[in-house]
């Protein structure tokens, strides 16, 4: 596995909404807040909103290419943000909240060229779109208190994306798109009832519970990754077991009050399909948690399958 780490900057807007769709992903080193594209030399926020600096807020990502490869990056740029828009970004108006794909050589310039032809040859908007492709220039990291605002100030943060637009405009054109009677046709009467209709399939009788072969779980719905073999572990419990996701962004968690208790109930991100929960009882060297999930929610992916089935990517977690 290569040491070589590469940079990427991406202006999204503001810059607090930028850093948690690629934060503590596999194969990413850092991600720093700060403005680019302008003329002042270390530029203040305070001086950047005025826009006379030139600069567009953006993030600087450090990257491991054979972790996470540009393309997935590009690919998780474009979901952040709404592309038609030249005027800024939801309810930040101005140039500073313009967007932005600032690449650092011919082969992430190309890859970001063929990524917004892709977008503009699915349909998915029906105005122009009018995010720039420009060559870096020089970054200047932000102020202490825009660093992994996220983090810091998650109720503000939330409140903040929400009242922005930008959730409901990421979830409104990046939704998967599920057809119930289709579901019913494909999927088996368990799976139905497991991922759409929050069951719980028997303990101990189920495909995966015992199951060690190598390779990826994907959402039997959208084909999303969600688990590695190489997390899985024997809970004892008749669910498979595992101590984490690929990628804590490919679940979301909600409390479940059913039943007369109280757990957290894990969902996948992208197509909404029931998983199963999460328990604070996992493997205390790995983090403490076990995400119990239901066979039927999920279809495995051998090793050997998955650079043919389109997941090379993640052939990384085997290396």
């Amino acid at each position: 596995m290569t040491q070589h780490l590469k940079t990427a900057t991406f202006a999204g807007g503001c810059f607090w909404c930028m850093v948690e769709p690629f934060d503590e992903r596999p194969g990413i080193h850092g991600i720093i807040s700060g403005y680019t594209g302008g003329h002042t030399k270390n530029p203040t926020y305070m001086e950047v909103i005025t826009e006379e600096t030139g600069h567009r807020e953006a993030v600087q990502i450090t990257y491991d290419p054979e972790i996470f490869p540009y393309h997935r990056l590009l690919s998780i740029f474009w979901q952040q943000i709404d592309p038609t828009d030249d005027r800024g970004q939801f309810a930040d108006r101005g140039y500073s909240y313009t967007t932005a794909i600032y690449y650092h050589d011919e082969e992430q310039k190309q890859l970001a060229e063929e990524s917004r032809k892709e977008l503009e040859a699915s349909g998915k908007f029906k105005a122009p779109i009018v995010t720039q492709i420009l060559p870096a220039e020089p970054f200047y990291e932000a102020e202490r208190e825009h660093q992994d605002y996220y983090k810091k100030n998650r109720f503000h943060y939330k409140i903040y994306k929400k009242g922005s637009g930008r959730a409901k405009f990421i979830k409104d054109h990046w939704k998967y798109d599920k057809d119930k009677e289709d579901l019913k046709k494909r999927l088996t009467d368990i799976q139905y009832k497991v991922t759409q209709e929050n069951a719980t399939e028997r303990p101990f009788q189920n495909e995966y519970d015992d199951h060690t072969e190598e390779g990826i779980y994907v959402d039997i719905v959208s084909k999303e990754p969600l688990f590695s073999s190489t997390d899985k572990y024997d809970a004892g419990c008749g669910w498979p077991s595992f101590t984490k996701p690929i990628e804590k962004q490919q679940v979301a968690e909600e409390v479940d009050q059913s039943h007369g208790m109280i757990r957290t109930e894990v969902r996948s991100s992208r197509a909404d399909s029931h998983l199963g929960h999460v328990f604070e009882d996992g493997p205390k060297d790995e983090g403490g948690l076990r995400y119990c999930i239901n066979s039927a929610a999920l279809e495995f992916v051998p090793k050997e399958e998955m650079k043919e089935r389109g997941y090379e990517d993640f052939l990384y977690l085997f290396d």
